[in-house]
């Protein structure tokens, strides 16, 4: 939000300089993210008239001019611009004048003598246009300072608002809340009623119930759209960062600068029939005023003349009924939108208009008919023309009321530190427009309609503090003593898991918890998914169900950008609706990888990433709180067929490890294989706590196996079958050997392990490891049809 500093002190008198104000809107919350200067170093800068015009004998795009500068005289001065014409009045920077590092001399161009400079807006500071010179009104005074004439020196200010503070898109907003904190009056204008002198109205009616509940227009005859924006307003508008268009739509823009309500005019001779305000229907498009033909979706608001969409309600107008020089009939239009019917609406068109800002953020609902009366007197003070009566259409029970809002003394002295008097306390919340009435324990405050951020009591506490004054509540350190835990051994860190990964070569990546909604549906993760209520932006509407596709886009981004090889992980939180509960909260680890196995190097030579990679480094983090992982195999719908598996603990389902579905892969435009895990933090840092044990002082024994089965069984069946046939005697198997191939079935393959035995109490003996093998041969025969090989 910019704003003018001179206009904030016509509203607020006796403000502190400029360095202390902008601390002050800083401290209540309003905080200044920049200001700049302008017009301070023009001196001998003044209102010059263009009397003659010649073209210049020695170039084509140069004219020399006769100006006239008043009590300075006529003076002779070269200029390029292509507005530069007779009797047009302009800023004539004279010689010995300083635009910005530029000093003014008499010089010679192309032999002709040029005493001085006429300026466009970008030379003096004043605006971006360097299109032209800055052509002032026909009434500007000639030889005048321009200083004095356009109101300079004066100080721009932007505010980085926060979208609480909607009530201070406006001049009239940050007026109140500076004046509060100041302890002064508002010198607000008397909004005088603009009475009806013709019969002509405009019939409207609202269909999109509690989305649209107000609705506010007039008609006005007979106006001259062709005067020419007062030079106040359009310094106004400029200093707020709009540019000035024509003066029917600089008043509405004005309008909405000065007391935050967006409106609209129409051409009221263009406008066919009755106005309504509905929610669009299936295969409606409106032309906008930016030229674009919009397809309108059904959860769209429209304005509709005659049943026939002209505008897109809290949005942008429409191209066919849009005001011009011809105009001479307007219907001007103010209304109240809920916010949650205007949020996220006009991204999808690629736009962001000042009236959506300020709509999806919330708009005070009484502000549509005082803003058609500000509009109509500007128009009636410099275009002429004779109003209507105002039309205001509303659904009251549909309109938004402030509730009572109980603030406690004690609490209130409790949450600050500091005991701000009662008197004061009474005077700030009056003087932000609440209604308070005293209580035995406090006072109940009534907030006004454009407050939508007051709901509950530490909303309260908050306008207190920051009026107060945030540097008057003393900074003291907590009484409490801080209590130090001793760690638990029966968990693992996540410091201990993000070090192990970044020591297995590893990234860790940070993702937004905001995605969009298309992509979980891709990934077939929507279900259950949580919708922002006031998302920044369409594309991150939705908070995540998993870590994996934002993880997976982060590998994607990177691999465009020539990283063949790219390990990422994250551990974060994920979050799935529960009804009309909170969302459930569930902290995830995850990761993904592709390209090779291991950095580029001369030793070995280059292996892609596969399953085993990824299985692997499960493992390796599964031995951090050593337990016992199973893998079971599974399809989820991300996942490639055969290559994917469920993660078990005792039993239960921890997480996933796998592969990729090509359709993803394909999707992400990467074109080697995309491996990643998702696992439980909470299941997976719980650890037994270490046990100390003494070791064996007898020999181990070895037997080796191998054996054919089916290629369906999984080794990790047959591990778990093996450990069970052979008992605690077994204290290691390996898996040493895998073939498939000449002599060997099809459909089975050939497995060779090694069995490692030893008993804490004597030798094992041949008979004790004999008996051993024979359990376990049995037990393959018997489960999996497996057949020793000789």
């Amino acid at each position: 939000m910019k704003f003018s500093e001179n206009w904030l002190r016509e509203l607020v008198p006796d403000l502190p300089a400029s360095e202390q104000l902008e601390h002050q809107l800083t401290m209540i919350g309003l905080e200044v993210e920049g200001s700049e200067v302008l017009g301070a170093d023009l001196d001998r800068v003044v209102v010059g008239e263009i009397v003659a015009c010649e073209r210049h004998p020695e170039a084509d795009r140069l004219q020399v001019c006769r100006v006239d500068a008043g009590a300075h005289g006529t003076l002779q001065i070269v200029c390029g611009a292509p507005n530069a014409r007779q009797g047009l009045k302009a800023p004539l920077a004279m010689v010995g004048a300083e635009i910005g590092e530029l000093k003014i001399k008499s010089a010679k161009l192309r032999n002709v003598e040029s005493n001085g400079m006429l300026c466009s807006a970008k030379e003096l500071g004043l605006d971006a246009d360097a299109s032209g010179l800055l052509e002032l009104p026909a009434d500007a005074p000639v030889g005048q300072p321009l200083v004095e004439y356009l109101g300079l020196p004066d100080r721009v200010i932007e505010l980085g608002l926060t979208p609480n503070r909607a009530d201070c898109f406006c001049v009239q907003g940050i007026a109140a809340d500076i004046a509060a904190a100041n302890g002064v009056l508002l010198s607000r204008e008397v909004q005088a009623h603009v009475g009806a002198e013709i019969d002509s109205a405009v019939a409207v009616t609202l269909d999109a119930g509690a989305a649209a509940p107000r609705y506010a227009g007039r008609v006005i005859e007979g106006i001259d759209a062709t005067v020419a924006t007062p030079l106040w307003m359009a310094e106004r508008l400029r200093r707020s960062g709009i540019r000035p268009v024509s003066f029917l739509v600089d008043v509405t823009q004005y309008v909405m600068i000065d007391l935050g309500q967006p409106m609209h005019a129409f051409d009221r001779d263009l406008l066919k029939g009755p106005v309504a305000v509905r929610y669009a229907r299936k295969g409606e498009s409106v032309k906008l005023l930016d030229g674009r033909d919009a397809a309108l979706e059904e959860d769209l608001l429209v304005i509709t003349d005659a049943d026939r969409p002209v505008a897109l309600a809290g949005i942008m107008g429409g191209m066919d009924t849009r005001v011009t020089n011809v105009t001479r009939t307007v219907f001007l239009e103010a209304a109240h939108f809920a916010p949650e019917a205007i949020i996220g609406k006009s991204r999808r068109f690629g736009l962001h208009t000042d009236a959506s800002h300020r709509f999806e953020r919330g708009v005070d609902p009484q502000l549509p008919a005082l803003a058609i009366e500000r509009a109509t007197q500007l128009i009636m003070d410099y275009a002429g023309g004779k109003p209507g009566p105002v039309v205001v259409i509303s659904r009251d029970a549909d309109l938004p009321v402030p509730a009572p809002v109980h603030l406690r003394r004690d609490r209130l002295d409790r949450v600050l530190g500091v005991h701000v008097p009662s008197e004061d306390v009474e005077r700030i919340l009056k003087a932000l427009g609440m209604a308070v009435a005293p209580q035995a324990d406090g006072w109940r405050a009534t907030a006004p309609t454009r407050r939508f951020d007051i709901a509950i009591e530490d909303d309260l506490i908050e306008e207190v503090a920051r009026i107060y004054g945030y540097d008057r509540i003393p900074t003291t350190l907590p009484a409490a003593g801080a209590e130090i835990h001793a760690p638990t051994e029966s968990r693992v860190t996540t410091l201990a898991l993000r070090t192990h990964m970044v020591a297995r070569d590893w990234q860790e990546a940070l993702c937004f918890a905001f995605v969009e909604l298309s992509l979980l549906e891709r990934w077939q993760m929507a279900d259950a998914h949580v919708p922002l209520a006031n998302p920044l932006s369409a594309e991150l509407g939705i908070m995540r169900t998993s870590l994996l596709p934002g993880l997976a886009q982060t590998l994607a981004y990177n691999v465009a950008r020539q990283q063949s090889r790219v390990r990422l992980f994250e551990l974060g939180n994920v979050f799935h609706a529960n009804g009309n509960d909170a969302p459930i909260e569930t902290g995830l680890f995850a990761a993904v990888a592709t390209g090779d196995s291991a950095a580029e190097q001369w030793a070995s030579s280059a292996r892609a990433f596969d399953i085993f990679d990824i299985k692997g480094e499960v493992e390796a983090l599964a031995a951090m709180s050593q337990c016992e992982l199973t893998f079971e195999p599974s399809t989820p719908a991300h996942a490639h067929p055969g290559r994917s598996a469920d993660i078990l603990r005792d039993g239960k389902k921890i997480g996933w490890v796998g592969q990729l579905h090509p359709r993803l892969q394909k999707q992400l435009d990467v074109d080697t294989p995309v491996f990643a895990f998702e696992l439980d933090v909470n299941a997976l840092v719980q650890r037994k706590v270490p046990r100390a044990e003494a070791l064996s002082k007898f020999p181990t024994v070895r037997r080796d196996l191998a054996f054919v089965v089916a290629e369906s069984v999984s080794w990790a069946k047959i591990s778990e079958a093996v450990h069970s046939a052979a008992g605690e005697s077994l204290k290691a198997l390996l898996l040493f050997d895998r073939y498939s191939g000449k002599g060997i079935e099809d459909g089975s393959k050939s497995l060779a392990m090694g069995l490692i035995l030893q008993d804490n109490s004597r030798t094992l003996t041949d008979l004790d490891a004999n008996q051993v093998m024979q359990a376990v041969t049995e037990r393959l025969s018997r489960d999996f049809g497996a057949a020793i090989r000789s």
